[in-house]
């Protein structure tokens, strides 16, 4: 015995070109009947959340395929799966594409390589594609809107639920972060974490889906936005400040990366305020009170 929900939606252009569309989702329950085999045009992710199967490839063996676990079905490879007849299996997927896929596989989100994924919970990635089928019901105005936004999200959580990336990937990444803004190269931080370059870098591509170069010059040139936008300090202080001795090529490298100089940037963003900013992220949930000067 099985259950089976599945809705499939037609993104039109102006959906597409907002970089990823859902083309359907589903539920399913039980000893369902084997897919495939079969090859598809578009990407999908299928999210098993309890019970075990197999999963086979082009011309290969059968893999066991045990919850928490995520099948990646690529476009333009062959794929046959099925859930174990006598346990079945708890499946959600998400059919989806757009260009922006391009960007999620180079980050590391997207693994055409890797068909079969273990993840350390399924929770996450659950609850999203439950909300991509909450967003199908019949007259959704926004369905297509609503739904390929959700898909950025799942890639996200799908990407965090990964089983082997924590919690030292995160750790790793908590450390650099820390140290970021010190004048080190990327060998410094690899020897200060016992590890060569090249470990290194395997190891924030895997936890970020970046080279440590480029992961550390992202919190780099964010702290200095910070500093431009929320003090008066000279230029040449908050590129000290973010770990460049030399202004002119901290400048240099933020108007490449930022597309407007370090003045410019500051002219547009500036807050300075007495005091200057919290460094406690607000609860949206319970903001501050604003009193109007006309309240008691």
């Amino acid at each position: 015995m099985y259950r089976t929900w599945m809705r499939f939606f037609s993104p039109g252009p102006a959906h597409h070109r907002l970089g990823l569309v859902c083309l359907g989702v589903g539920l399913q329950h039980g000893a369902l009947p084997t897919v495939g085999p079969r090859t598809l045009g578009h990407h999908v992710a299928v999210v098993i959340s309890a019970g075990r199967g197999w999963y086979r490839g082009t011309d290969g063996p059968r893999t066991t395929v045990t919850a928490p676990a995520l099948l990646w079905l690529t476009p333009g490879v062959p794929h046959h799966y099925a859930p174990d007849p006598d346990t079945g299996w708890d499946e959600g997927f998400v059919d989806f594409t757009g260009p922006a896929t391009a960007a999620y596989r180079d980050l590391g989100c997207i693994e055409p390589d890797r068909p079969v994924v273990p993840l350390t919970d399924a929770a996450g990635p659950r609850a999203v594609i439950a909300r991509i089928a909450r967003a199908a019901r019949p007259g959704n105005p926004l369905l297509e809107v609503e739904t390929g936004a959700a898909v950025h999200e799942l890639l996200v959580a799908l990407r965090r639920a990964r089983a082997g990336l924590a919690p030292d990937g995160d750790r790793l990444l908590a450390a650099l972060a820390r140290d970021a803004c010190t004048p080190l190269t990327v060998a410094d931080h690899a020897a200060r974490h016992g590890m060569t370059t090249a470990e290194l870098r395997d190891a924030v591509r895997r936890a970020a889906g970046r080279t440590p170069k480029d992961y550390l010059l992202g919190i780099r040139l964010a702290r200095a936005k910070d500093l431009l936008a929320a003090t008066e300090l000279p230029v040449a202080a908050v590129a000290r400040r973010v770990g460049y001795d030399d202004p002119a090529y901290f400048s240099r490298l933020f108007t490449r990366r930022v597309g407007l100089a370090p003045v410019r940037f500051r002219a547009q963003q500036g807050r300075t305020v007495p005091g200057g900013w919290h460094d406690r992220v607000p609860d949206p949930a319970d903001p501050p009170l604003i009193h109007s000067p006309d309240t008691p």
